[in-house]
């Protein structure tokens, strides 16, 4: 670029004042052209080749305007700016590929008025927009400013030459220091379009002053961050050389270097821990790259951790010796209450181990254990209990782990969403780690821990995969004698370890998973097994953790049986023990005031140091007045009590209204019941036309919490037949099970959460299906003596207990078909969630 003087300031003036009122117009890609500049362009497009030969025949003017975007071929009108440049061609030469090259040279800024025509080429009408110039020392200021800022880019940056300053340095006039400074700047068309628009001198040098300021400033920071990589990689050299020179001193007098000294530590670890033979080649390949690299190498961090990681695992340690299953008897009881079935399984579970233990390691002369493969086959399952919160599913894996001598390691599988927490991450990763079984066999530092994996029901799924299949290979014992997890590489053997696993409830487990456990129910404590619970575990626990001796405060039994009553619903005894905690800190806050031990808590001062109670009774209160039935809920926390309520309207507008949140399921129970009361509207003693223009309401209270499940179908033809008849529903009478069109009760599942929650509830009578009598036996004895159960076929027979008044029932239906054609269904599910 070169600066004109005032002579071609002139003749610049002389070729405007001839300037054509239609000129072409030449668009161009990603390039701006201002005044004074001269520039060089390669034009390789037909038409603009033609618009060059036309402008070249003329007065070689044309007008030049910036595209829009750069990749569009043949622009026209719409895809250029209005704003540009008029130009003079002063030099064109014709290339041998046909292309051109033109030096273009930029008189003045210029205004697309109206497009007057796009063929052959672009043409338009223009304006000449000059800049508005007063000559104010402010405009001096910044001229100089400007020139003094474009000095420091020229010195930072290096690709501006020399000769670009020094040309600018020599140049008076404001408007030609502008323009030649801004067309050495690297800017985007965008922002150069926003300079170019400005209308007046002084902005755009105020506009220009700023720019170069923020160049400036970016300059700097890079050729400081330069500055620092190479005094970075100076030192680096440096001290690869010294350490290198090290060496070979300490090799000289026969001393071992730190890295040497390393290498043999981690090799002699690996001796110790003894690894298999797949694992041990993968350690010796690491061990002989972490000698050949040097210490300040980043990639001698990550190889030193991960062998880190194979010396310390627990390849062949072990610590559970020979299982006394009667000592695990003892220490089951000891630690748990009750629970018969499961411990007895338990000590089944232990007796089979021990059993195989002992034939594997027969002496001469007796029976030899299976082979290998066939015991593979004949493995014990992974054992799975389910059951609701506060039951004792975890204490009761550590109660094995006790009684097996073994350590006990838990980890919660809550919420666990990257497949990546199981197996771990791939070492290509920066900061990658084993997953969590191989960090917890780590931690515990044996191969045969009782290891729990609690929640295993609350996995998730996301786009980081699926957790659940991975553990599938975890739980098969048929494959976790190779267990490969992602960052370590090799086989771990995990066929040692008894896995236990905890749940809330099935549903929420995959099939394949669940599969391969063996599922262990643990239902809700009866409030006679809270109490004996409360005595023999939570009080002593309690009275330790608040430092208290026994003969310092005295609980007696009935004010265990009113707590439990009016301050705890619940299947488990977690917040029967935090009111009981509760009790102990306001006794321990007495004995500190002065009190005299021991202090007595009775019945009646529960409510001194619990508040209110919380729970009250409402069965009576709601079942009142005719339309409402006691039903029977199963929940993944135990069962629960369901009131239904009914009532009926004139309207015409629909004939039945479900509200409550109830499922799909639950819907069809609904029409279902009210199908059939209608139908046996003359046997119940009503007239049939009482449902005529009428409009018949179900509601199930707790509106915020989902319900499904076929369950509550006696529940709902009962509240309906209490409602026409004008008889209330017996308000100590709860029931369950499902209802056909003919009035026959289906069993349903869930039944002893469902006993065990009418008995909590103070029911007094339980209206069950008769083909869930075997169920029953699942059922405490305390709870079967309090309760009357009454097993129906029909619900003509539900009727005649919850109603209580006595009339003529038609023959129990009977169920047509083969024995077992009619199958047991789901229970009534409800899923607890908060409601505001």
């Amino acid at each position: 670029m070169v600066a004109p003087d005032e002579s071609r300031r002139a003749e610049i003036a002389e070729v405007l004042h001839t300037l054509p009122a239609v000129v072409p117009i030449l668009p161009l890609r990603g390039t701006v052209v201002y005044p004074y500049a001269v520039v060089p362009l390669s034009v390789g497009q037909e038409r603009s080749k033609h618009l060059i030969d036309d402008a070249m025949r003329g007065d070689r003017l044309l007008g030049v305007v910036p595209q829009l975007r750069p990749e569009i071929e043949g622009a026209g009108p719409e895809d250029v700016y209005r704003l540009g440049t008029v130009c003079r061609i002063l030099q064109l030469l014709r290339k041998p590929d046909g292309t051109l090259t033109v030096a273009l040279e930029g008189l003045e800024r210029m205004r697309v008025a109206e497009w007057t025509g796009s063929e052959p080429y672009v043409q338009a009408h223009i304006t000449l927009a000059p800049d508005e110039e007063e000559l104010t020392p402010e405009v001096e200021a910044l001229k100089r400013s400007v020139l003094a800022r474009f000095r420091q880019v020229v010195d930072l940056s290096g690709t501006i030459p020399e000769e670009a300053a020094a040309l600018v340095a020599g140049v008076e006039d404001p408007r030609q220091v502008l323009y030649l400074v801004a067309g050495n700047l690297r800017l985007d068309v965008a922002r150069h379009q926003a300079f170019y628009g400005l209308p007046s001198l002084i902005e755009k040098l105020r506009w220009l002053d700023d720019a170069l300021a923020h160049e400036v400033e970016v300059l700097e920071v890079s050729r400081r961050i330069a500055a620092e990589t190479k005094e970075h990689l100076t030192r680096a050299q440096r001290e690869y050389i010294l350490r290198e020179q090290l060496r070979t001193i300490q090799r000289e007098l026969g001393e071992e270097s730190p890295e040497a000294a390393e290498v043999a530590e981690l090799r002699h670890r690996l001796d110790q821990a003894d690894p298999p033979p797949e694992a041990r080649q993968e350690a010796e390949r690491e061990l002989a790259r972490l000698a050949q690299i040097p210490a300040a190498s980043p990639e001698r961090g990550i190889i030193r951790t991960y062998l880190e990681w194979l010396v310390s695992l627990p390849w062949r340690r072990f610590s559970g010796g020979s299982i006394d299953v009667v000592a695990a008897r003892r220490v089951l009881d000891e630690d748990h209450y009750d629970l018969e079935k499961i411990k007895d399984r338990i000590v089944e579970y232990l007796a089979v181990r021990k059993f195989k233990q002992e034939r594997a390691a027969a002496p001469p002369g007796q029976e030899a254990a299976a082979p290998q493969d066939e015991r593979e086959l004949h493995r014990e399952p992974i054992l799975c209990f389910v059951g609701p919160p506060g039951v004792g599913k975890t204490s009761l894996g550590q109660s094995i782990a006790r009684a097996m001598g073994r350590k006990f390691l838990r980890i919660s599988l809550g919420g666990m969403r990257d497949e990546a927490e199981i197996r771990g991450h791939r070492r290509t990763y920066i900061g990658a780690l084993p997953g969590r079984i191989i960090q917890g066999m780590r931690r515990v530092g044996v191969s045969d821990p009782v290891f729990m994996l609690d929640e295993v029901d609350k996995l998730a799924v996301s786009f980081q995969g699926d957790p659940a299949a991975a553990l599938l290979e975890v739980l098969d014992p048929a494959q976790n004698a190779s267990f490969t997890d992602h960052y370590l590489g090799v086989p771990f053997d995990l066929s040692s370890v008894l896995f236990v696993c905890t749940a809330n409830t099935m549903d929420t487990i995959p099939a394949p998973l669940l599969d391969r456990m063996e599922v262990l129910r643990l239902a809700g404590y009866t409030e006679e097994e809270k109490r004996h619970i409360a005595r023999r575990y939570l009080l002593p626990r309690q009275l330790h953790a608040h430092g208290l001796r026994p003969e310092e405060l005295s609980l007696d039994d009935a004010a265990v049986r009113t707590t439990i009553r009016g301050y705890t619903r619940e299947a488990g005894v977690r917040t029967l023990e935090r009111q009981i905690a509760t009790i102990c800190r306001k006794a321990v806050r007495e004995l500190a005031e002065g009190a005299t031990p021991p202090v007595p808590v009775t019945a009646e001062r529960v409510a001194h140091y619990l508040g209110r109670p919380q729970y009250q009774s409402e069965v009576a209160e709601r079942t009142e007045r005719p339309g409402v039935a006691i039903g029977l809920a199963w929940t993944p926390f135990g069962g629960d009590v369901l009131f239904v309520e009914a009532t009926m309207m004139s309207g015409r507008e629909e004939r039945l209204i479900l509200t409550g949140m109830l499922g799909e399921v639950m819907r069809e129970s609904a029409l279902a019941a009210l199908s059939y009361v209608r139908s046996n509207a003359a046997l119940l003693g009503v007239d049939p036309a009482i449902f005529e223009d009428k409009v018949v309401h179900i509601h199930v209270p707790a509106g915020a919490v989902p319900k499904d499940g076929p369950s509550a179908g006696v529940t709902i033809a009962t509240a309906l037949a209490s409602l026409v008849t004008g008889r209330p529903a017996r308000s100590d009478v709860g029931m369950t099970g499902e209802i056909t069109l003919r009035g026959v009760v289906l069993p349903v599942g869930g039944i002893k959460e469902k006993v065990l929650a009418a008995h909590r509830a103070g029911l007094r009578t339980v209206a069950l299906p008769r083909r869930n009598e075997p169920d029953l036996e699942d059922i405490p004895a305390e709870v079967r003596a309090a309760l009357q159960v009454v097993l129906v076929d029909t619900v003509d027979a539900v009727l005649a207990t919850a109603l209580g008044e006595p009339r003529a029932v038609p023959a129990p239906a009977t169920v047509t078909g083969p024995p077992g054609a009619v199958a047991a269904l789901p229970p009534l599910r409800v899923q607890r969630s908060s409601a505001s």
